[in-house]
């Protein structure tokens, strides 16, 4: 039986990237993206709801998202879900789903550096925590 694992939004950043380094050097951004959705219930009143993503990047994508992105940004990320669990200090678990990014484009947005150009793009492959070939970078 097939199965696939792709999801793709566009949206806006709530807050900078934050980015940090694993204990074996990986480098990894989180960041947060808004989606919006706006609709008419069937009283005709018109509604607007927002969808929050938890992205991860890793690797050189992760560097490129902390050195373009910042709060307000549009941007364009496709990648796959992924459900982590832990327990706490008191044994509750407790549970995150992310989108581990496989491309990000940058869009236009507040203080885009790339309106009117061609924006940095960075594509890498299914194994995101993997090495990135040169040929992938956008540079």
């Amino acid at each position: 039986m097939a199965s696939l694992n792709k999801v793709m939004i566009i949206g806006n950043l709530g807050a900078d990237p934050e980015m940090r380094y694993t204990a074996n050097g990986s480098a990894m951004t989180n960041f947060n993206v808004a989606t919006n959705r706006v609709y008419t219930t069937r009283d005709g009143e018109r509604r607007e709801e927002t969808e929050w993503f938890r992205v991860v990047a890793w690797e050189r994508l992760a560097e490129l998202c902390s050195q373009y992105l910042s709060k307000g940004r549009s941007v364009y990320v496709e990648g796959r879900m992924q459900t982590r669990s832990w327990d706490d200090q008191n044994g509750e678990k407790h549970y995150m789903t992310e989108l581990h990014a496989q491309v990000v484009e940058f869009l236009g947005g507040r203080d885009a550096p790339f309106e009117g150009a061609a924006a940095p793009q960075m594509a890498v492959g299914a194994d995101a925590e993997g090495d990135t070939e040169p040929d992938d970078l956008p540079f």
